[in-house]
């Protein structure tokens, strides 16, 4: 199924550069708030000194996927198939 929430939620594990001031990194997270804005939280690479660099929110109308580069696959979200504990269940 192809759907909004789909294209947002195929961004995870992504590699994404910002349009605007070319950071890059991997989609490691969303957010969609109360007031319609969507954003992602971008991690980079660990740098050449091994050290892990801090990520960024960025709305997600600003970032570019880099050629479908994914580090990690999508997870499986679907509460019937899924085998990700749900709270409450």
């Amino acid at each position: 199924m192809n759907t909004p929430l789909t294209n947002y939620i195929n961004l995870l594990g992504l590699v994404v550069r910002d349009r605007v001031t070319h950071f890059q990194g991997t989609t490691t997270c969303l957010s969609f708030d109360l007031y319609g804005c969507i954003q992602a939280a971008v991690q980079p690479k660990i740098d050449k000194d091994g050290k892990i660099p801090e990520g960024r929110w960025m709305d997600v109308g600003r970032l570019h996927p880099n050629a479908d580069v994914r580090t990690m696959s999508v997870p499986d979200f679907n509460p019937e198939t899924s085998t990700i504990t749900i709270l409450g269940r």
